[in-house]
């Protein structure tokens, strides 16, 4: 029998279930305007987990929501919507395709400059059109490189996206 290795830090499945079940109790009260049942759902969570963990809950919830309210394209324009009314400032971020800079982000990658990279991916809300480019850029470079070297890569992300057995 093959099981999934979670790692340090990593909530079982059960708990992240759980921990979701929370979550929308605490939606479903702010949804419904039960004040007190949100304050109590609120500080019950808290207790438990950390705002980082209780915000990526809340967040999780959402992007179901929106997933299931709306088409891909339909909900990208509702969130892109809402984020324009957030007010500006540091923590602003561009919600459209040409903030999706591919070429800076391959560039950064290839002089290992790691916190380009992450304020690259941070700063790209919709990294979907930021993988893209990043795609067709490892696309256009593939001939370029031999063929023994691509199957070694190839078979290196096989074994990354196989279950790892209990144990190893």
């Amino acid at each position: 029998m093959t099981g999934v290795q979670t790692w340090a830090g990593e909530l079982p499945a059960q708990r992240v279930e759980e921990a979701k079940g929370r979550a929308a109790n605490l939606l479903l009260a702010f949804r419904h305007g039960n004040q007190l049942a949100f304050d109590e759902s609120l500080d019950r969570i808290l207790e438990e987990q950390d705002e980082r963990a209780v915000l990526t809950l809340l967040a999780w919830i959402a992007a179901e929501a929106v997933r299931k309210a709306y088409a891909p394209e339909v909900g990208d324009r509702v969130l892109r919507a809402l984020a324009r009314r957030a007010p500006g400032g540091e923590i602003g971020v561009a919600v459209d395709e040409e903030s999706a800079d591919a070429a800076r982000l391959v560039e950064a990658v290839r002089r290992g400059a790691v916190q380009t990279v992450r304020e690259l991916v941070a700063a790209t809300p919709d990294t979907t059109f930021l993988l893209g480019g990043l795609l067709q850029g490892v696309a256009m470079l593939l001939p370029l490189v031999a063929e023994e070297e691509v199957e070694h890569v190839i078979d290196e992300l096989r074994l990354r996206q196989a279950a790892v057995p209990v144990g190893c």
